[in-house]
């Protein structure tokens, strides 16, 4: 472990891309650029302590204002797994490639599929279609509060989403048929998450989605950095969303969050334990609330509120803390889809123990970052990545 840090505050703003990949039109995803067309719809974004530590100074950056002399570490990823969704590009940055992609059903789930899930849970299925989650409630919700049919749907990444009213199927009833979905969802079937939408209200117009969401991923095919800095002794905090992602695989201490800034208090509250190892936080607004729901004015606004939080972040460091910033795709909300988007995504790093506008220039995978982790650490390396430690430490 490097002598000078401790602990590894390490927050990642979901769908934050910022420019199209090379191979995004592979993904039909050619003119994507969430940063870049976000700031544009609003004529430029108030981004202050981002756009200190170097946002702006990202190659490739549209948007944010660079800075003459950054305070932090910055540069950008590109995605080398197969795949733009949340479980490839959070195993990527803890150091596990995806070389083949999860499944998709643009035409739905297959009978074989279907049949067995209604068999093993005792209920019949509406939908079975790619659908935005909002409007599939608008559709089919009162069908299912008549029926007590489950409404099941996907989306271009590898889900498989089950929506229930909470008066009808109570969200812990809900947690156990998705975990009957994801024993069934094996093999050529193996979708990255499950994943529990519950919802009240009783009619169209009226339903909203509540912060009872669960994912249910597959697990890890590899150790990840935080398999071996648990084994190491070290703490791994997840916050939002973390734990599910990485099925519950090398995670000491967890809590699940209702919106970003519920994420934003409980990392602060991680963070005045003074714990060695990793606080690890998903901030899941801008890809859930805002991404998906083409809702631009919203995630401009979210960005800016992630910006003022920052400073009470980064005020609450000690000496042995560092600060990591990046994302897991994108999901730019200018686009006609409601899907994610194959892009780049930004990296910024800070803290006393790290030297001042480094710029990491543009990394070949995000599994950098986990590789950077075990350095700095001083455990066994990942099996895919190349640490920076050394271009960022003091």
């Amino acid at each position: 472990m490097s002598s000078n840090i401790n602990r590894i505050i390490w927050i990642v703003l979901d769908s934050v891309g910022m420019g199209a990949m090379p191979d995004a039109e592979k993904y039909g995803d050619h003119d994507c650029n969430t940063i870049g067309h976000v700031s544009k719809h609003f004529g430029g974004l108030k981004l202050t302590n981002l756009e200190s530590l170097g946002l702006g100074n990202i190659e490739g950056m549209i948007g944010p204002q660079s800075s003459s002399a950054p305070l932090g570490c910055y540069g950008r990823m590109a995605e080398a797994s197969k795949g733009k969704d949340t479980t490839t590009g959070h195993w990527e940055m803890a150091g596990v490639i995806s070389h083949e992609p999860f499944p998709t059903y643009p035409d739905g789930f297959p009978n074989e599929v279907v049949d067995a899930f209604e068999a093993a849970v005792g209920r019949k299925i509406i939908g079975n279609k790619p659908a935005s989650g909002t409007v599939i409630l608008d559709e089919l919700g009162e069908e299912h509060i008549k029926t007590g049919k489950l409404i099941v749907y996907t989306s271009g990444d590898s889900v498989f989403q089950i929506a229930a009213n909470e008066n009808v199927v109570p969200f812990n009833e809900l947690y156990e048929i998705c975990e009957k979905a994801r024993a069934i969802l094996k093999g050529k079937h193996a979708v990255a998450r499950v994943i529990a939408r519950p919802f009240i209200g009783e009619k169209k117009g009226g339903f909203t989605r509540t912060a009872n969401r669960r994912d249910f991923s597959l697990k890890p095919p590899a150790e990840t950095v935080l398999d071996k800095l648990k084994k190491a002794g070290l703490n791994v905090q997840a916050v939002g969303k973390i734990e599910d992602i990485f099925c519950k695989q090398g995670i000491t201490e967890a809590v699940h969050t209702s919106d970003n800034m519920d994420g934003i208090d409980r990392t602060l509250e991680y963070m005045s334990d003074n714990k060695k190892g990793l606080i690890y936080t998903n901030l899941v607004d801008f890809d859930m609330k805002w991404g998906h729901r083409n809702d631009v004015e919203s995630y401009g606004k979210g960005l800016e509120a992630f910006d003022v939080r920052l400073k009470q972040v980064i005020d609450a460091m000690n000496d042995k803390d560092v600060l990591f910033i990046t994302a897991d795709h994108g999901c730019d909300p200018t686009t006609p889809g409601t899907d994610h988007t194959r892009e780049y995504v930004p990296f910024i790093a800070c803290g006393k123990a790290l030297k001042t506008n480094v710029n990491l220039g543009t990394r070949n995978t995000f599994s950098d970052i986990g590789q950077t982790v075990a350095e700095i650490f001083g455990i066994e390396n990942t099996k895919d990545g190349e640490s920076f430690a050394k271009q960022i430490l003091k």
